[in-house]
């Protein structure tokens, strides 16, 4: 069996990071919104391995620790040298009492409480701590996670976070990383892309981890921040092309829209795409993930999984073949904007 493709994360940095297309995203092997037993975990894990996958990204947040030590168990099986490995700094566990732990969207948890930490100091503990969770001496991407305003509540924090990771020497410890080897680039992992072109605006990051924000119904990105990647080779790993649900199960009732229900004027332009894609049998599902490694600039794909099943499904939706005319009548609907790279004639596999 061929691999998947892969594509350069960028051609600055002194180590060469070739991610596969698609990547394995850890967030569901921490228990989110649920409990996944331990063999479904290790299951999903393999499959993605024995299909070519080889980019893994984790998080010291997903299950406090739990995804992290998940991957350990795997990494074990495939060989460090093997995969390409992401984790992210900004959040402590610390140990503490059973009514002070800080599962957030997570269930089953350890009995740990999440502190925010982007100091330099912070930034050190947290990533021996991954290494020490993962069971690896380094990683090959650091990012630095959720400084954005989803997830700290408002712009006025979101700002603050940013602040704190340059004023305390956040910055200065990954970059320390990334020149000693340590670590072979550095990055954002965020909600928006408002904050990554802030960032570029303050320091040199190789790559972004956006969580949606880049999908067939949101482009605005193009306008300034994608440009920006292009021209400083910044590499983009999308984690969310489906708006957080309603690109995966279509107009239906209570089809969920960045984690809210769909508005009415979202349900209207999915419903006409849903049009398009029935006029060309081409899955919802698939024209969305496609959509976005259209881009030059996005590298990979990370949906997650809870068992082989999800793994084996997300592939397929990745090899599934979409004709140009499909690509061709949606910038002609007027339902994506006329200046979107299209994915016209790419291909899933390694030549």
């Amino acid at each position: 069996m061929n691999g998947l493709r892969t594509n350069l994360l960028n051609s600055r940095t002194p180590q060469r990071i070739e991610l596969t297309e698609m990547g394995f995203g850890g967030a569901p092997l921490g228990n989110l919104y649920r409990k996944v037993a331990e063999p479904d975990a290790q299951a999903a894990l393999q499959a993605a391995y024995d299909n070519g996958i080889r980019y893994f990204d984790t998080a010291p947040q997903y299950g406090l620790g739990r995804s992290e030590e998940r991957f350990a168990r795997a990494i074990k099986r495939f060989g460090r040298d093997t995969i390409h490995l992401s984790t992210k700094i900004g959040r402590l566990l610390l140990d503490c009492e059973p009514d002070e732990v800080t599962p957030e969207a997570f269930v089953d948890v350890p009995q740990k409480r999440i502190v925010f930490d982007y100091s330099y100091d912070g930034v050190m503990r947290s990533y021996e701590a991954s290494k020490a969770r993962l069971q690896v001496t380094n990683a090959d991407i650091l990012f630095v996670h959720d400084v954005c305003a989803f997830s700290q509540g408002s712009q006025e924090a979101s700002d603050a976070r940013v602040r704190e990771l340059f004023d305390l020497g956040g910055y200065r410890a990954l970059s320390e990383l990334r020149e000693a080897g340590e670590i072979g680039a550095i990055g954002a992992g965020v909600n928006e892309w408002q904050v990554c072109e802030k960032l570029l605006g303050l320091a040199d990051f190789d790559c972004f981890l956006l969580a949606g924000r880049y999908t067939l119904l949101e482009q605005e990105a193009l306008e300034s921040f994608l440009p920006l990647c292009e021209a400083r080779d910044v590499g983009i790993i999308l984690g969310g092309p489906y708006n957080s649900g309603i690109l995966a199960t279509g107009a239906v009732p209570d089809a969920k829209y960045n984690y809210q229900d769909a508005p009415p004027d979202i349900l209207e332009r999915v419903r006409k795409i849903e049009e398009v894609c029935s006029a060309h049998s081409v899955p919802l599902v698939a024209a969305a993930l496609q959509f976005v490694l259209g881009h030059p600039c996005v590298k990979t794909v990370i949906p997650g999984a809870v068992n082989a099943a999800q793994v084996e499904a997300n592939l397929a939706v990745l090899k599934t073949s979409i004709p140009a005319a499909f690509w061709s009548d949606l910038k002609s609907g007027g339902l994506v904007r006329q200046d979107a790279p299209m994915p016209e004639n790419r291909t899933c596999y390694a030549a």
